[in-house]
């Protein structure tokens, strides 16, 4: 069934009140394109709206565009697909190479946990069920269609799309689509994901366009990443203090951009003889093929980087070890002093790294360290609040381990960097709108832009549809 309205609109079908579950639907002309198309994650209230039917038809849906390649912006594709979609999924190269390796993984580790659960009786199905197979997940790959890295793409007469590098990981964008109807034309900027200014690997954000209406993220809105110590002294201090007491760092990292920047600084402090030379498990198959498709697309690279990449791969360290099998996973069991170990899933919510945390969480000697963001309902985020047990398959394990979070390897732009990359629009737009936080970020933000802009400025709710003003 086809709406009819009389202009345009956006409805926020996820990514409000959260920093998951990106989903933007836009509307014109009786035509729907969806902007993300992400997994709730976190708190049970939210992923449990991955089961329930989306708010909207996906048959009725027309088109999907991708920001990048993270989860929350891509993980319910295949859920998409069950539910009846059957147009195009756009994308650039890049995304859609880290797209291939991460929806599978997604759902082998959705498969392994039903499978667990099943196994030890402590799910409240009889036979419980993954949200989505990996044979949905190639079905979701199969969709997939070339989007350019930069330059413009008209999808429709109602949509035309121009792409500006977002810095947060390889093939990360932001999104300018200009909708038309009736003749009339009105421009949306969507921010994606927004990165960090001088942060080593890829280049920074590109300044943001004009547009009559911005939705910007807002994951860390209300704070700004500590500067001192420096990323590299930071995490030189906890390796060297990890190793003098013989523990075993254990750090959950997304597969994507944290291992690899991990591998970059552990590198770099290693050359500079500022750590000694520790055995470093990369214990994550995705994260092992994502470092080769980070190596490959150079475009997105910045000028130091690819100025070492002339004397061999700067994310090598010098003990490496890459643990592809689950049997070499379980080898790392036998490992029990001064070793690093780097494994998937960055806030812990699942695959191999639970493993590794419920071996080294109740010693005293051993360390978690957390480098990313960690949602409201995930075991990092526990973790990060000093929790003294945390549950892990259906097991309460004892935190005696030290847990350290260093926010200087957040991919995401801290309050000072999100103003920063605002301040590029060339003028204010009509009605900026506040996404993909928590509310207490969103809202920190807000009063901030307000503060310094004196621009129009909103926190959307969930299900909020949001008419757009042609001209």
């Amino acid at each position: 069934m086809r709406y009819n309205a009389a202009m345009p609109r956006i409805t926020l079908l996820g990514a409000t009140g959260t920093v998951t579950g990106s989903k933007y639907l836009v509307e014109a002309n009786g035509r729907r394109l969806l902007i993300d198309c992400g997994l709730f994650q976190g708190r049970k209230e939210l992923r449990l709206r991955n089961w329930a039917p989306l708010p909207v038809d996906p048959r009725s849906i027309d088109w999907v565009v991708l920001t990048h390649a993270h989860l929350d912006h891509s993980g319910y594709l295949p859920r998409l697909l069950t539910g009846g979609y059957r147009g195009p999924i756009f994308a650039n190269e890049a995304t859609r190479e880290l797209c291939a390796l991460l929806l599978p993984d997604s759902a082998h580790l959705m498969e392994e946990d039903a499978q667990h659960a099943a196994a030890h009786g402590y799910s409240k199905h009889p036979q419980p069920l993954p949200l989505y197979t990996q044979e949905d997940a190639f079905a979701a790959l199969g969709r997939f269609e070339p989007l350019p890295r930069r330059g413009e793409w008209r999808i429709s007469p109602e949509f035309l799309i121009r792409t500006r590098q977002a810095g947060h990981i390889l093939g990360a964008s932001s999104l300018e689509l200009v909708v038309t109807e009736n003749g009339k034309s009105v421009t949306v900027l969507f921010s994606g994901d927004i990165g960090r200014y001088g942060q080593p690997i890829l280049n920074d954000p590109e300044p943001p366009p004009w547009a009559d209406y911005v939705l910007c993220e807002s994951t860390y809105g209300d704070r700004d990443h500590p500067s001192e110590p420096p990323q590299d002294a930071a995490l030189a201090e906890v390796i060297n203090r990890v190793a003098q007491r013989n523990g075993i760092l254990v750090v959950p990292a997304f597969a994507v951009d944290r291992t690899q920047l991990l591998m970059y600084t552990i590198r770099r402090l290693e050359d500079a003889g500022r750590i000694p030379h520790l055995p470093v498990y990369v214990d994550s198959p995705m994260a092992i093929d994502a470092t080769a498709i980070y190596l490959r697309h150079r475009d997105d690279h910045d000028p130091e980087f690819t100025s070492q990449e002339r004397n061999g791969s700067p994310l090598d360290t010098h003990n490496l070890h890459v643990m592809r099998t689950v049997q070499e996973s379980k080898s790392i069991a036998g490992v029990n002093s001064r070793a690093i170990i780097i494994s998937a899933s960055g806030m812990a919510t699942g695959g191999r790294v639970l493993h590794h945390l419920a071996r080294c969480l109740p010693e005293a000697r051993n360390c978690i360290l957390l480098v990313g963001f960690q949602a409201e309902g995930a075991h990092g985020r526990s973790l990060q609040d000093g929790v003294p047990y945390v549950k892990m398959h259906g097991q309460m394990i004892p935190v005696r381990a030290e847990v350290v979070s260093l926010a200087q390897f957040s991919a995401h732009a801290g309050r000072g960097e999100l103003l920063r990359w605002l301040s590029g629009l060339p003028a204010p737009p009509r009605q900026l709108f506040l996404t993909h936080g928590e509310p207490g970020a969103a809202g920190a933000l807000q009063k901030a832009i307000r503060s310094q802009f004196k621009w129009s400025v909103t926190v959307p709710e969930y299900l909020q549809t949001v008419e757009l003003v042609v001209s």
